[in-house]
């Protein structure tokens, strides 16, 4: 899911190619009342997991970078950013 793309709407898939059907385990009543609403379930747990995997992904990318964001953080504190004399703000 990229961050630019809307929220789906109520019954409205995204297309992402392959699905793969999941057993998951979830309370009977929100399920039934979600079916009485006409909530397609698996766009909101699609939905739901977004927010859930997005910190988890930053996390693990500024671990596999840390030290080139080190590095990049030390030249700016030695040496100053670049271009910084014709900055305009």
């Amino acid at each position: 899911m990229r961050s630019s793309d809307p929220p789906p709407r109520r019954g409205q898939r995204r297309d992402h190619g392959a699905r793969r059907a999941s057993v998951t385990s979830l309370d009977f009543l929100i399920l039934a009342e979600a079916k009485v609403l006409g909530i397609d379930i698996s766009v909101a747990c699609e939905a739901g997991m977004g927010p859930e995997i997005a910190p988890v992904r930053r996390e693990a990318r500024l671990a596999e970078n840390r030290e080139a964001l080190a590095s990049s953080n030390a030249f700016a504190e030695g040496s100053g950013l670049p271009l910084a004399a014709i900055r305009q703000f």
